[in-house]
């Protein structure tokens, strides 16, 4: 005889979640003779392991980070229930939750989604808010009556019929940040009628611990529901033009200036995930191209119009962020201490219509209490790094800690090499670079600023217009190749980086301006990518694809 339940709690490094979700739901499990699955997409856990079997639960670890999609999936292939009901780790059921669920698949034999009502509960001490905006965690109330009509089931409190999962297929892992449920359940619609019933006593309520529910875990929460809606959007073909994102942006924004709420700090956020993402994957945000070569980014990097007005106001976004979390002053007395006294050599090209940016540059770098040396010099007819070589037979790098390559044409923020300094060696990073501001001419999206972000390992950084290198790197990239422009250089570096075992990484708190030159406006691009092409048929190197991944974010220092 077949199991009558199945749950699946898919679940990600989060024990003191996981332990609340079970202690509710293991009894109504044993009651009712259903099984319990946790599938643990952090990879193999003692602990988490130890908390599942102490409540009955059946523990299946996935060998690394797959994705919410495949935990689901995998809990659909080890599980036997007929109604397969998927809950969130951070949930707490009400009694009856699960009977009621049970109950109404065998009343509603037409029936093939059911869900509850979920009740937000923002423990601890959540932002004051000023009661017109609802709590920023998925929630769904529909009152006391069961009810047909509502359109989807979120998956915080979902039941599927496995013959409906056999007959419309399992959930489509591509998509890894929302959208999830919806795009199942429209798919099921597809086949014919479908109906989702809201059962009203399969209650539960969905958690913020009072760690989770203060306000910058809740802003940072939401800015990310709010890229992933956006981009789930544009997958459907349904995202609303970026003036509409805008005008929501800035109406947020009114909201909490005109009630003084706090609270809605969240929506602020997820508006600008929103806007963020749109910027990202439009002309302003660099038009997509050349996708036919596996080494090109596809995008232009030029911002401008609109666009750059959207940008830029993110970017106030985030500095206003930055001094509001008391980040920026934390960050500077930090690097007053620490690392000791470095050594650092700064090289550069100076072209003479840049000459005033330069000497600002030059000024800032200045202001280091590191032991510093800056050298220019003109371009003259050599290349980029035909010059910077003969720069380094001048100043050897010898007994250096560090050494940087910049553009002249940029503008770096007060305080700027003492903090990239701590960062750098904070995290350990061999290859960094300062982010770019949002409204920034870059042409690789990695490289962009993320809101909230102090830094991030990546797989990759790029060869300008700021470089950072560690002296762990100077016997291999040192002198660097005889090139003009230099392109898919740091492609190759990032590729001798994963196989030399160094971090490669992107300084969010340390935004840069790129302003004076988008990329290849003072070159021909053809010859650019001519020379890429050449030097990477002979050499080693990541794909724009692996380039443009993130491996690791860290949000405090």
């Amino acid at each position: 005889m077949s199991l009558p339940a199945s749950i699946i709690i898919p679940t990600r490094a989060r024990p003191h979640y996981l332990e609340v979700a079970l202690a509710s739901i293991a009894p109504q499990a044993q009651a009712l003779a259903a099984e319990v699955l946790v599938i643990d997409d952090a990879g193999p856990s003692a602990q988490q392991r130890a908390i599942a079997e102490r409540f009955g639960a059946r523990y299946e670890p996935h060998p690394r980070p797959l994705g919410l999609n495949v935990a689901r999936n995998t809990g659909v292939e080890h599980s036997s229930g007929e109604l397969v009901v998927f809950v969130d780790d951070d949930v707490e059921v009400r009694e009856g939750w699960l009977a009621a669920l049970i109950g109404a698949a065998r009343e509603h034999p037409d029936v093939d989604v059911f869900t509850g009502p979920i009740h937000p509960r923002l423990e601890g001490r959540p932002p004051r808010s000023c009661g017109r905006e609802r709590a920023p965690i998925t929630s769904l109330d529909l009152g006391d009556r069961d009810t047909d009509q509502l359109r989807y089931a979120w998956g915080a409190n979902m039941a599927l019929r496995r013959s409906a999962l056999q007959a419309v297929g399992p959930f489509d892992v591509s998509l890894r940040d929302g959208g999830d449920e919806q795009e199942w359940q429209e798919r099921l619609r597809r086949r014919g009628p479908a109906k989702v019933l809201y059962v009203a006593a399969a209650a539960l309520e969905h958690r913020r611990c009072a760690r989770d529910a203060r306000a910058r875990a809740l802003v940072r929460a939401a800015y990310r529901r709010g890229r992933a809606s956006r981009r789930f959007d544009r997958w459907r073909g349904q995202a609303p033009s970026l003036k509409r994102e805008l005008a929501t942006f800035l109406g947020s924004t009114g909201h909490v200036l005109r009630y003084r709420c706090p609270a809605g700090v969240t929506m602020v956020a997820h508006s600008a995930g929103r806007l963020r993402q749109g910027l990202a994957w439009s002309g302003g945000a660099g038009t997509r191209t050349d996708e036919r070569e596996d080494f090109l980014s596809g995008e232009s990097g030029t911002v401008g119009g609109l666009h750059g007005l959207g940008r830029s106001a993110l970017d106030e976004l985030a500095s206003a962020l930055q001094l509001a979390s008391g980040q920026r002053l934390a960050l500077a007395a930090a690097a007053r201490r620490s690392p000791p006294r470095r050594r650092v050599l700064v090289l550069g090209i100076e072209r003479p219509e840049h000459a005033q940016l330069a000497r600002r540059l030059r000024g800032e770098l200045e202001r280091s209490r590191h032991e510093l040396e800056v050298a220019f010099t003109t371009p003259g007819q050599a290349g980029k790094f035909e010059n910077l070589n003969r720069l380094l037979a001048a100043h050897p790098v010898e007994h250096r800690d560090w050494l940087l390559i910049v553009d002249d044409d940029i503008v770096l923020p007060h305080g700027f090499l003492d903090r990239m300094l701590f960062l750098a060696e904070r995290f350990s990073l061999d290859l960094a670079q300062p982010a770019h501001r949002l409204a920034s001419h870059a042409a690789w999206r990695v490289t962009r600023r993320r809101l909230l972000s102090v830094a991030r390992q990546t797989a990759f950084v790029e060869i300008g217009p700021l470089t950072a290198f560690s002296r762990r790197t100077f016997d291999v990239l040192l002198p660097f190749p005889p090139l003009q422009m230099g392109w898919g250089l740091d492609l190759h570096w990032a590729a001798l980086a994963r196989e030399r075992g160094w971090r490669c990484g992107v300084l969010d708190a340390l935004a840069i301006s790129h302003i004076a030159a988008p990329a290849a406006s003072s070159y021909s691009r053809e010859q650019a990518v001519c020379e890429e092409r050449a030097f990477l048929a002979e050499h080693s190197y990541l794909t724009a694809r692996e380039a443009q991944q993130t491996l690791a974010t860290y949000r405090r220092f």
